[in-house]
């Protein structure tokens, strides 16, 4: 059944439902947990005064949460990597996807989206009960640069000690998974297809990311995969921000 990313379906706990009873063995991080981490990162001796959180993947095409300001941004110190194994949402046991993560070293552009203050709580723990699901990530603070100056913004970076962390793959090996991965939440592609079509309506080139684009798109026009409903085969189609 597939299932739509919304803020409603991550609040409700739609989402957190449909991993447990596809996969009892997730390690679903507990609510409670899920609160401890946000209230760690919020309580951190270098968190500022405003709350910015950093996006690179699916963030800058579907955020789901309240934001009040955007701009494109350089974080220095980490790059973007197909590096997490997903057997559900992008994925399947049986041909599991890739997904996102910030690996340490080089840089990676993306967007920062600036939540108003007195919305922290709310939009923020829409944030969390998406990307901490599970341990796969670690938040952190980073410094980004922005055309109006650097901020201090929350990152999401890949836990390598965790048992869904791919490494380094091959580029052969990241394509050919990606163009035959799917779940509830869609094709592994669109994905990948969203994320570059973002980054370039927003006039980022990451060189890599659009060779990786070609390749498996040329592997999905040669099996017929799904993904002409995807928005990715129109890049000048590109979700609206979402705003309060």
């Amino acid at each position: 059944m597939r299932v739509r990313l919304t803020r409603d379906t991550i609040r409700s706990g739609a989402i957190r439902r449909m991993i447990a009873a596809q996969d009892p063995s997730f390690e679903l991080l507990s609510e409670a947990e899920v609160r401890a981490s946000l209230a760690a990162i919020l309580a951190a001796p270098d968190a500022p005064p405003e709350v910015w959180v950093f996006a690179y993947g699916s963030l800058m095409w579907n955020p789901a949460f309240h934001f009040v300001e955007q701009r494109v941004a350089l974080v220095r110190g980490f790059h973007r990597r197909f590096c997490l194994w997903a057997h559900l949402g992008r994925g399947s046991p049986d041909a599991p996807g890739l997904m996102l993560g910030l690996e340490a070293g080089g840089s990676c552009r993306g967007v920062v989206y600036r939540i108003a203050a007195d919305a922290v709580a709310s939009e923020l723990e829409i944030v969390w009960l998406r990307e901490m699901l599970s341990r796969a990530y670690r938040p952190r603070w980073v410094s980004a640069q922005t055309p109006a100056g650097a901020v201090r913004a929350i990152a999401f970076t890949i836990n390598r000690a965790h048992d869904r962390y791919a490494g380094r793959l091959p580029d052969d090996i990241v394509a050919a998974t990606i163009a035959g991965a799917s779940g509830n939440l869609g094709p592994c592609a669109d994905y990948l297809f969203n994320t570059v079509a973002h980054l370039e309506a927003l006039g980022i080139h990451d060189r890599r990311l659009a060779l990786l684009r070609d390749r498996v798109a040329s592997q999905c026009a040669n099996t017929a995969a799904p993904t002409a409903a995807s928005d990715s085969r129109n890049p000048a189609k590109v979700p609206a921000r979402t705003r309060k």
